[in-house]
């Protein structure tokens, strides 16, 4: 039913007015560029910004606009560092470089906007718009970040190739360690109206002990779907990998100059933290409907997703994975020039006989639907904000709520199961110490038991995955990060992570596993954070990496991580050193 309410959505928009363009995918260096720049110098000299970093993906055109915003109040303050980077962005959204900035529009057009005729092909006039001095046989690398670059008139396209190749010695383990992704990306517009993204990656991992374990657990890979467990390369000392193919596709278009539509395969990130409590990367792609509502200061987005209820089964049996369904809405708005805040709901539902069309409203609140339906689904609330101090540093946060009841949580306070929250709390600071592209940042996330968990199949998982922070529930996290770049082409960067949860053993269930329904819990008082097997784990994470060319990085790690459990039995040392080369993706964060 979701599959043909999205298709006939799509088909629908084809034919509006002016879009959005194609988003810029999660975890690419753009967005710590814009994030920064908008820590650094706020929006002072204009009202709004023009792509709300809280939601990711953006549109790479709004991206573009508030980069040039900055470049025109202050291209020059800036150091030899963020200029180069800043180049480097306009390198890899070269197709929007014809776009006005802010400063320069009025106030009824900053978002979203109408593009304007040949806008990509209009883009080659722009000073900021290079050419390769040698394209080789006149046709490749035309432009320096990418193979194929293709601008005509009501047309424009994006080619590249995609490899990220590490390998390295794993500590104790009884193998080596090998990441080996390839593939391709492609965006192209049609009619300065019609945008897509595209990616296609083959992927062989030769994974640490702690990520084999988590199969093991839960039966999938974070960031995959269906997975071989078969792989095996002695000539490189893998003798148990996984092998998975993976994809990403947007087709994006707007219906009007404020309401853009998206309709694709991929993730979401809700945040502005190094974690989302709302919805991360963790899991693996799903097929979407995304609804953008744009207009003065406010940014209202619309996530209606098909997911998968469980671990992959037997692969290649032919048979339909168990679905249910996501129905999703955040709502920001920027207070003055300084602080942001957002309202966040999201239900889960499992029909046997599909979608519940309720939820389709895109402006009704889920809770009164649920209640209207007689509660079967799993239903949180959210709140988010962010604050930008004038002294270059950042604070933000985010509280979310699966249940409470009043009584229980502030007078009888006697750790009744269904008091479910989560917060995150963080701030970043950058060009620290007054030391130019020297950015920290440190958080703090803490999850009760039982949180995001329900009975039957609608846990808020997908592939038997958590769809917000990667460690689920029942855990207090603690992190700590640099990122540094002292010279244009260096990137350092290094995490600390200070973990504790509690763990069940056998078949108590005590709320970290989302997996395990909540009717099975071992107690409905006296639950606390922590609860069951405890134990704490330590993780250091840190990388160097050269850009040799554009999107051509060479790049060394290390990484520990020390668990250290109750039971002995479950504790696990990971000591990993790897080198290798990553062209055209930006890299996730694994650590968890």
């Amino acid at each position: 039913m979701l599959r043909v309410i999205l298709l006939l959505a799509g088909v629908s928009v084809c034919t509006f007015l002016y879009s959005q363009g194609a988003p810029l995918p999660l975890n690419e260096e753009g967005y710590d560029l814009i994030r920064r720049l908008s820590i650094k110098y706020g929006f002072a000299g204009f009202t709004a910004p023009a792509a709300d970093l809280n939601l990711r993906p953006a549109s790479r055109g709004d991206l573009v606009r508030l980069a040039k915003t900055y470049d025109e109040l202050y291209g020059g303050e800036m150091s030899t560092v963020e200029r180069y980077r800043l180049q480097r962005f306009y390198d890899d959204n070269d197709e929007w470089l014809s776009l006005p900035s802010l400063v320069t529009t009025d106030d009824a057009d900053r978002a979203p906007f109408y593009i304007g005729d040949d806008f990509a092909l209009e883009s080659e006039a722009s000073p900021l718009y290079r050419r390769s001095r040698r394209p080789i046989f006149n046709t490749f690398y035309e432009t320096p970040a990418y193979l194929l670059s293709y601008n005509r008139k009501d047309f424009y396209l994006r080619l590249n190739p995609v490899l990220d190749v590490r390998y390295g010695q794993l500590q104790d383990d009884e193998q080596a360690y090998l990441y080996n992704k390839r593939g391709v990306r492609l965006r192209a517009g049609f009619d300065d109206r019609i945008f897509l993204h595209f990616e296609i990656l083959d992927t062989q991992f030769g994974a640490p002990n702690y990520i084999r374990n988590y199969f093991r657990s839960v039966g999938s890979l974070p960031g995959a779907g269906l997975v071989k467990d078969e792989l095996t390369l002695s000539a490189f000392n893998i003798e148990r990998g996984y092998d998975f193919l993976n994809g990403a596709g947007y087709l994006s278009a707007d219906i009007t100059r404020h309401v853009g539509v998206r309709l694709g395969y991929g993730q979401h990130f809700i945040g502005n933290g190094e974690r989302s409590l709302f919805l991360s990367d963790f899991s693996n792609n799903y097929p979407f409907l995304e609804i953008n509502w744009r207009i003065w200061k406010l940014h209202y987005r619309n996530i209606f997703a098909e997911l998968t209820s469980g671990p992959q089964d037997v692969p290649n049996t032919g048979l339909t994975l168990p679905k249910k369904y996501l129905a999703a809405h955040h709502l920001s708005i920027d207070i003055g020039k300084r602080l942001a805040v957002g309202l966040f709901e999201a239900v889960v539902l499992n029909r046997e006989n599909g979608f519940e069309l309720a939820y389709l409203n895109p402006i009704i609140l889920y809770r009164t639907v649920e209640g209207s339906v007689g509660s079967p689904d799993n239903v949180v609330i959210g709140l988010t904000s962010s604050y930008r101090f004038p002294f270059r540093t950042e604070v933000y946060g985010q509280f979310i709520l699966d249940e409470f009841v009043f009584d229980e949580l502030f007078i009888k306070r006697e750790g009744w199961w269904a008091n479910k929250w989560a917060y995150q709390i963080g701030a970043r600071h950058v060009d620290a110490f007054g030391i130019d592209q020297l950015d920290l940042v440190a958080e703090r996330n803490v999850a009760r038991p039982y949180i995001f968990s329900h009975d039957g199949l609608s846990s808020y998982t997908h592939f038997a995955m958590p769809l917000a922070h990667p460690l689920g529930a029942n855990f207090t996290e603690n992190l700590v990060g640099f990122d540094y770049r002292p010279l244009p082409r260096l990137h350092l960067d290094g995490r600390l992570y200070l973990t504790e949860q509690g763990e069940g053993i056998d078949s108590t269930v005590v709320g970290e596993n989302l997996n395990q329904s909540s009717d099975l819990r071992s107690m409905s008082r006296g639950n606390e954070i922590g609860q069951g097997v405890g134990y704490t784990n330590t993780i250091i994470q840190l990388r160097a990496g050269y850009e040799v060319r554009p999107n051509l990085w060479v790049e060394a790690e290390y990484f520990s991580r020390s668990k250290d459990s109750e039971l002995d039995v479950r504790d696990l040392e990971t000591t990993l050193v790897n080198v290798g080369v990553r062209w055209n993706v930006g890299r996730r964060r694994e650590a968890f």
